[in-house]
């Protein structure tokens, strides 16, 4: 019995890969080739990041709106009790 170490490990990554092109992951996988495009590989893995920030960023806005609706709503009653009380 062969130990789990000798097994072959794939990746998400390489899930991804043949999902989307089949014969990709097999030139790479199989055949060890390398992609020639990796200017643009490069390219859209740096937009990915970009838009992996902005996706944060928007959290934490949708956040900081939700925290000071909530703020503005408490500081609006009490002015009203104080308006009515006084």
């Amino acid at each position: 019995m062969s130990s789990r170490s000798e097994e072959p490990i794939i990746r998400a990554g390489e899930i991804g890969q043949y999902v989307f092109c089949a014969r990709a992951w097999w030139y790479a996988r199989v055949k060890g080739y390398r992609s020639e495009n990796l200017a643009t590989m490069r390219q859209g893995a740096a937009r990915h990041r970009r838009h992996g920030r902005m996706v944060t960023r928007s959290y934490f806005l949708r956040w900081l709106a939700v925290v000071l609706l909530i703020l503005g709503g408490a500081f609006f009653v009490i002015w009203l009790l104080l308006g009515l009380g006084g």
